[in-house]
Parts: C-alpha cells; sequence; structure tokens
C-alpha cells in the first residue's frame, strides 16, 4: 500500500483520510414528503415545500417521478418507474436536479426507453456525457437559413414539397394512410447522407414497435438511428417524456455539428396523453378538454429544431411530428395547433389513398414555406414546371367526371397530367436517389414519357433509373447533356411506344 502511495495512486485509506480532513460538522436540513395517494400513473405527496417543477423525486421503495404540478398544500408528480410497495405513507425525498439522460455515440443503433434504459436485451451503452430533457431552444443569434437539402427519397415531396436540414415539416392525415411510412422511408433514406435519426414512438403497440425495428434493421437503417421508445403498456409518464428524450439526443448531436433528423409518432397521442396526466393532477381542461398550455408544451418541443450557424458548429435539427386527423377533419385543434408551429406539412388524403395512388399525399394542401430554398437549382427549375403542370391537371380533371367535350389540346393536357401522376406513384422501401429524380423531372418535362401507354410507365421509369444509376451525371452537369443520355435511353426501348 505505501509502494502504491508513493507512485502517486492514492489507496483506499488515503482517500478516506482526506475525506476526513474535509469534513466539517455542520447542521444537515432535509425534505422528507409522504405519499398521500397513487395511481394511474400520478401521484400527490405532503411536505416537500422547495420541491420545484419538473424536479427528480426519489421514494423511499426504489420508485421515481418528477414534479408536475404544484398547489398551497400538495404536489403532484408523475411516475417514471414505480413497485409494488409503493402506497400511502412512503417517504419522499428532493434530488435537486432535472430529470436527464445520456447521449452521444454509443446510442445509435439502440433502443431505449425515456429515461436512457436499454430495451434490446443489450448492456447499458457507456455515454460520458449527460443531457437535461428540458432544454432552452437555441436563441436567434445562434441560427442560420435553412440551406441545406433533406432528401427524403419520395418523389412527391422531394419534388413538389421539399424539405431543408433544419425544417420542422409535419405530416398530418387519418389513421393507416401511410404517415408513419413516409417516415420510415426518410430515415433509410438517410444512408450515407451523414445524417443521424432519432425514431420516437409514442404510445405504440409493441407489434408495431417490432415492424418498424425489424424493417430499419433489414435496410441497414439502425446503425445510424437511435429508437426512443414510450410504448402503449408504459406509464403515462415515460410516454409523455419520450419525445422530449428524443430530441434531447438529437440536440447534443447537433451541438457537435452533425446533421439530424428527430421522427415523433405521433403527437396526437403524446397530447392525449398530456391531457389525461393534466386532468388526473386536477388541471383546468380547455378546449375538447386539453390543458391550455398544450400549444406550448410542442412549441417549446419544436422550436429546438434548427440550423445553427457556423459559427454555433453549424450543425441541424430536422423535426417530422406526425399528427393524426379524424374524418380528414384538419381544423381540429391539436392539428391546427402544430400547422402553426411547423414550417409546413405533408397532407395525406383518405380519397387518394383509396383510388390507389400511394403515396396519397395530397399537394393542394401540403405545403413546405422554406424547404424550397434549399433544394438544388435543377431540381428547382425542373420541379416547377412539373408542379404547374399537376396542379392544371387536377383543375382539369374535374370535367372529365361529367362527360363534358374536351378539345384536342385539353385532351392533350389531361393525358400528360395522368402520366405525371402515374410517375408520382411510389412503393413503399423504394427510395430514389435526387439524381434519378432529376432525370424523371427532365424526361417528364420534355415528353419522354407521353408516347408510352400508362400501364408501362412504371416499367420505363425503372429502366431510365438502371440507365441513369449507371451513368456518370452529377446534377451540376448542363442540362444538354442529360438530354442527351435520355435520348440513349430512349433509343433502348422502341417496342414500348404505342
Amino acid at each position: 500500500m505505501d509502494d502504491l502511495n508513493k507512485a502517486g495512486s492514492p489507496g483506499p485509506l488515503t482517500a478516506l483520510d482526506t475525506w476526513f480532513e474535509e469534513y466539517h460538522f455542520r447542521l444537515r436540513i432535509t425534505e422528507q414528503g409522504n405519499v398521500i395517494s397513487v395511481g394511474d400513473g400520478i401521484t400527490w405527496i405532503q411536505g416537500l415545500p422547495s420541491a420545484k417543477l419538473e424536479e427528480l423525486l426519489v421514494f423511499e421503495e426504489g420508485s421515481l417521478g418528477v414534479v408536475f404540478h404544484l398547489t398551497q398544500e400538495l404536489l403532484g408528480a408523475i411516475l417514471l418507474l414505480d413497485t409494488d410497495a409503493l402506497t400511502s405513507g412512503t417517504g419522499v425525498h428532493l434530488t435537486g436536479q432535472q430529470l436527464s439522460i445520456p447521449v452521444g455515440d454509443n446510442l445509435l443503433g439502440r433502443v431505449i426507453d425515456p429515461l436512457g434504459t436499454p430495451l434490446d436485451g443489450m448492456e447499458s451503452p457507456q455515454c460520458s456525457e449527460r443531457r437535461n430533457l428540458e432544454h432552452p431552444s437555441p436563441p436567434m443569434v445562434t441560427r442560420d437559413f435553412v440551406h441545406a437539402p433533406l432528401y427524403t427519397g419520395i418523389k412527391i415531396i422531394d419534388t413538389m414539397i421539399p424539405m431543408g436540414r433544419g425544417q420542422r415539416q409535419l405530416i398530418i392525415g387519418d389513421e393507416g394512410l401511410g404517415k408513419s411510412a413516409i417516415a420510415v422511408d426518410t430515415i433509410i433514406n438517410q444512408k450515407g447522407q451523414g445524417v443521424y435519426c432519432v425514431y420516437v414512438l409514442i404510445g405504440q403497440k409493441r407489434s408495431t414497435v417490432l415492424r418498424t425495428l425489424d424493417t430499419l434493421r433489414q435496410y441497414g437503417a439502425l446503425d445510424y438511428t437511435t429508437v426512443v421508445v414510450g410504448e402503449a403498456n408504459a406509464l403515462p409518464g415515460l410516454q409523455y417524456l419520450a419525445p422530449f428524450a428524443g430530441c434531447t439526443l438529437a440536440e447534443a448531436w447537433m451541438a457537435q455539428g452533425k446533421d439530424t433528423l428527430v421522427i415523433y409518432d405521433d403527437l396526437s397521442t403524446h397530447a392525449r396523453i398530456y391531457r389525461e396526466l393534466s386532468l388526473l393532477l386536477r388541471r383546468p381542461p380547455g378546449r375538447e378538454a386539453y390543458p391550455g398550455d398544450i400549444f406550448h408544451l410542442h412549441a417549446r418541443l419544436l422550436e429546438r429544431a434548427t440550423c445553427l450557424t457556423s459559427r454555433y458548429g453549424g450543425g441541424s435539427m430536422a423535426a417530422m411530428p406526425i399528427v393524426e386527423t379524424q374524418q380528414g377533419e384538419i381544423a381540429a385543434y391539436i392539428p391546427t395547433n402544430l400547422i402553426s408551429i411547423t414550417d409546413g406539412q405533408i397532407y395525406l388524403d383518405a380519397d387518394l389513398f383509396a383510388s390507389g395512388f400511394r403515396p396519397a399525399i395530397d399537394v393542394a394542401k401540403s405545403v413546405s414555406r422554406i424547404g424550397g430554398k434549399a433544394q438544388h437549382f435543377r431540381i428547382r427549375e425542373e420541379a416547377g414546371r412539373m408542379k404547374l403542370d399537376y396542379l392544371q391537371f387536377l383543375e382539369l380533371e374535374i370535367f372529365t367526371r361529367f362527360g363534358a367535350h374536351l378539345e384536342p389540346s385539353m385532351q392533350a393536357k389531361i393525358r400528360h397530367g395522368r402520366v405525371l401522376r402515374k410517375l408520382l406513384t411510389q412503393n413503399r422501401l423504394s427510395p430514389l436517389s435526387i439524381k434519378c429524380q432529376l432525370a424523371w423531372l427532365i424526361a417528364f418535362n420534355e415528353g419522354r414519357f407521353d408516347p408510352f401507354e400508362l400501364e408501362a410507365i412504371p416499367r420505363q421509369l425503372n429502366r431510365l433509373v438502371e440507365h441513369i444509376q449507371n451513368s456518370s451525371l452529377t446534377l451540376d452537369r448542363d442540362r444538354n447533356e442529360w438530354l442527351q443520355t435520355l435520348e440513349t435511353w430512349l433509343s433502348a426501348i422502341p417496342e414500348d411506344k404505342e
């Protein structure tokens, strides 16, 4: 032991001696509260006059909670971890800390709960840094304009409703229309793009969680993705904290100068959980029984997504919240709140879905307010022409439902629009590179698909994609070079023309 101490490595006796030297007798006052009642994931506590909102609480029998509501005599807490021994009379102590989770690259490829506990059967990740779940959004002086594109691999989005890194784009629509499919496709398309992804599953069934994990693993997307799960049978407090945990993970990478994408699936479930907790804690209800601060809750979450200036690392966090509507009612309380917070929305329509148009995105009701500024200039030029043709086609197609006689020029425009609708149809889990998207945009604008039968267009598009992938073209190449490549593609398939 003496040899170790001489070598500069203090042994346990030396450390104990140091502790005794620094110890001073003094009066120590600690607060202890007592549980009054517990149930439905919340507990009422008497005492603890120094408690603060969002402060972490430790119960004597091992449970964990967070201060959620303060009254003159009692405080209400949401439970994050409970045991069967938790009952009335259990002692409660303050920690003086806010809830935090581990962050870092070791969480990539992992499945965790909102407390950072692994759910994938593996050991706890070794992370050297922790970050509070509640964190102020970046101030305006640190924010930059959205200037880099975030490609989803979905043709109709990347061309007509583009996203940028640092943008908040809402996915909205009824249940079962493919909202989560768009989110999963977007994550899969980030492979090799240097974007770290966080997928937050809120109140989802375990079967849904497992199916999502299997898809991400099958396409190699789990290597750069962290999945935060607050499943349906978890405590309401854990489900409530899930989006804040996911945001904190992505925010830590953004602070390191990395590009991130966080998906909240979905915030309508999160709003219902928050309403449940608020009503149990006797908060006054507002519109549709939601508490009055529901807007502030989602605003402070989504405002943390942004693009930082190079002076502050140049990182970005794009957010794709998902919200569910009932019977297409886009003007409901929670959807309108999120529409006003985000930078645009992707609206999925039930009629389009029933007609077989997938993804069932209604271009007329969808918008991206800032993503177009981040588009490559060639994509922006070609997509502008195409979008105008598509909107004109949607207007003209109405006349065909009444059997009206149309002039040949109108018939040609309708035929051109139907070709485009066929081109925009896309299967799940088949993202398209942006180079291939520019190719079909130019081909469509030049009328190269018009001679084909509608049924043959998907096959010809696949041939075009294969032809472009094998070429050395880049987005910056001259348009004439692209046209020459298209002519080579056309010359190889004369048998499919009318």
